[in-house]
Formats: structure tokens, C-alpha cells, sequence
């Protein structure tokens, strides 16, 4: 499935260049009602960002998602900087459908696992993401791409099977805003490896060609973001593609 996207920063609808706040673009102050054209243009699923509270968990724009979240009737995920229990339990009662689970997955295993048993594997989206070393290690970058952490993608996987890790969200790093393409060859091998878990394709996308073989490379879904932001398509048209790959 195709899965719009949104980062908010402050009410504002942004893009940042490979995680860098310096380097953002704007696309204007209407989340809610973009998010609804996606509704109506035929998501199934929707995935915000809160790139403010990523930054600075006191400052989560928890009245922003409510608001967003109570306009829509599709299922969204949504993450940004999640740390504590506190924080995954606001955005289940802003009226998140799944929270989104980046870093502190990696840096607090056994924290993680306890929410897994607690809400549900279907509850929760590890967003891993990778960057490919010249040898080929996938190694996932913890807070906001600043660092790597010691972890591999397969190691994380192998960690949350036993809890029942169900959907993941997959980013090479280095495809990131780029409109370049997917790196479908990490898709294929990670999906063809753990074939219990949903895969979310994730940076890259900017035509319709980039899409296409997404499906076949065993990704169980796509993040679209600045590319429908930016009008090198439209949702109908991607979904249509999804569906003809």
C-alpha cells in the first residue's frame, strides 16, 4: 500500500534534507486538510511525524495530532522522539492507531519489549533506520541520524521476533529526500529473511517508476512523502501503480 506522510514542525508541514533541521522546506500550515484529500484520494493508512517533539519531548504537539487525528477516519501511525511509556500512551489517546518506535528501541531494548506485551505487536512500528557500510553491514543510526548505534538491522529484527514484532519501517539513510529511488535490494533480502514481519519501504521515492517495483521486492508497503508534497504525482495515480506492479 502507499502510506503519505507528513513531518510537522510547529503547526507547519516540512521536509528536512537527511534528518537535518537546518536544512528544511516548507509546505505550508495544513495538515489537517491534506490529510484528509489523502483520505479521500484513497489511504488506507496514513504516518505523521512530530519532528517538534522529536527534538524536545516537552514540547510534543500532542493538541496538533489530536486535532489531525480526530479529522481523519483512516488508521495513522505516528512517531517523533518517542522515550517513555508517557509518550507512547499520549499518542494512543490522541488517537494514534500504531506509535512509531525509532532509537529507544535500539537503546532501551527491554523497555520496548514491555511495551510489545502491553499493547500489542500490532501497536508498534520499529523505524530502523540503516546506513550500508562499503562491506554491506546495515548499520541503524539512532537520534535523528547523529550517531550509529552498534546494532544491525538483522540484530534488532532478531531481537523483537520473540515479542511478536510485526511491522517495520525501513529507511537506507542515504535515500532519504533524495527523490532517487528505493533501495529495493534491502527490501528484497529483509523481507525474503523475516517473512513474519510487514515491511515498510521507506526514502527515495520520486516518480512513479521508483514505486513499481516495490511491491514485488516483498515491501509490504511505501512511505511517500515530498514527492505528493511536491506534485510528481498524485496519490491515486501511486496507488494505481502499487496495484498494476
Amino acid at each position: 500500500m502507499i502510506i503519505p506522510a507528513l513531518d510537522l514542525i510547529d503547526g507547519n508541514v516540512v521536509r528536512l534534507h537527511q534528518g537535518d533541521y537546518g536544512q528544511r522546506r516548507d509546505y505550508g500550515n495544513t495538515p489537517l486538510s491534506r490529510l484528509q484529500q489523502y483520505e479521500q484520494e484513497g489511504a488506507n493508512l496514513l504516518h505523521l511525524v512530530d519532528l517538534t517533539g522529536a527534538k524536545d519531548p516537552a514540547n510534543r504537539q500532542i493538541s496538533l495530532l489530536k486535532k489531525l487525528l480526530a479529522g481523519i477516519s483512516v488508521p495513522a501511525q505516528v512517531g517523533g522522539g518517542i522515550r517513555s511509556e508517557s509518550d507512547v500512551i499520549a499518542l494512543f489517546e490522541a488517537g494514534a492507531s500504531r506509535v512509531v518506535i525509532g532509537s529507544t528501541a535500539i537503546t532501551q531494548p527491554e523497555l520496548v519489549k514491555q511495551w510489545f506485551q502491553q499493547y500489542g505487536a500490532e501497536s508498534i512500528v520499529l523505524a530502523l533506520d540503516v546506513r550500508i557500510t562499503s562491506d554491506g553491514i546495515k548499520q541503524v543510526a539512532i537520534s535523528g541520524w547523529q550517531e550509529n548505534s552498534n546494532a544491525t538491522l538483522e540484530h534488532v529484527i532478531e531481537q523483537y521476533l520473540p515479542v511478536g514484532l510485526k511491522h517495520v519501517l525501513c529507511t537506507d539513510i542515504s535515500r532519504d529526500g533524495t527523490l532517487n529511488g528505493s533501495n529495493i535490494g534491502l527490501y528484497q533480502e529483509i523481507s525474503q529473511q523475516y517473512t513474519q514481519i510487514q515491511l515498510q519501504a521507506s526514502g527515495g521515492i520520486g516518480c512513479l517508476a521508483d514505486i513499481s517495483p516495490l511491491p514485488a521486492s516483498g515491501a509490504a508497503g511505501v512511505i511517500v512523502g515530498r514527492a505528493l508534497l511536491e506534485g510528481k504525482f498524485t496519490l491515486p495515480e501511486a496507488i494505481q501503480c502499487w496495484q498494476n506492479a
